[in-house]
């Protein structure tokens, strides 16, 4: 199955019944809804929009979650933070292994992104790869770097040792006399 590579959604979307595990529960009848807008090809990663209505519960993280508030909202408490209230445009970041107790006001609409964490050393070996793709692989793409103040645009081809063609043209005009270093944004010369 191929998957497009830029995807469109809305948050406005109909959103599926999504029960709090009911021993999570503190105080009331929380109802929690919500809707998957993305997955990352690998499954690592999400964007989800969730909706709650009034209640106190717990939640504990098994996943990094960065949150974004929408409409409504919460109260969050954890170990080492007093309760504070939060609202629309407030971006809160929860990492694996977090435990917040939440008491949602009325109700509340977040877009939550949510990555499933690696251990350290698979971690290490994904960023290790990740390097080598860029150093390596050609991607046709153009890349801008700021030198002297002027945008520069070059072609990224597959050269030895990762390094950026000589044939480095500011925007819209000729060759420059003097190619970028990879690195630095600095004449390798």
């Amino acid at each position: 199955m191929s998957r497009a590579l830029i995807e469109i959604s809305s948050c406005n979307v109909d959103l599926e019944l999504r029960p709090i595990e009911p021993s999570w529960i503190i105080e009331g009848n929380p109802v929690s809804r919500s809707h998957i807008l993305s997955t990352s090809a690998d499954g690592t990663a999400s964007t989800i929009i969730w909706s709650c209505t009034e209640g106190r519960f717990n939640w504990y993280y098994d996943i990094d979650e960065t949150i974004m508030i929408m409409e409504g909202s919460i109260v969050l408490e954890s170990d080492g933070m007093p309760p504070k209230r939060y609202g629309p445009g407030d971006v809160i970041f929860f990492r694996d292994g977090a435990h917040a107790k939440w008491h949602v006001e009325g109700h509340v609409k977040k877009i939550a992104f949510c990555r499933k964490t690696n251990p350290v050393m698979i971690g290490f070996l994904i960023r290790v790869v990740n390097k080598l793709k860029r150093m390596f692989v050609s991607t046709g793409e153009r890349r801008f770097r700021l030198v002297d103040g002027r945008r520069l645009a070059h072609a990224r081809t597959k050269t030895f040792r990762g390094r950026f063609p000589a044939a480095t043209t500011e925007e819209g005009s000729g060759p420059t006399s003097r190619p970028l270093s990879r690195h630095d944004g600095k004449s390798s010369r």
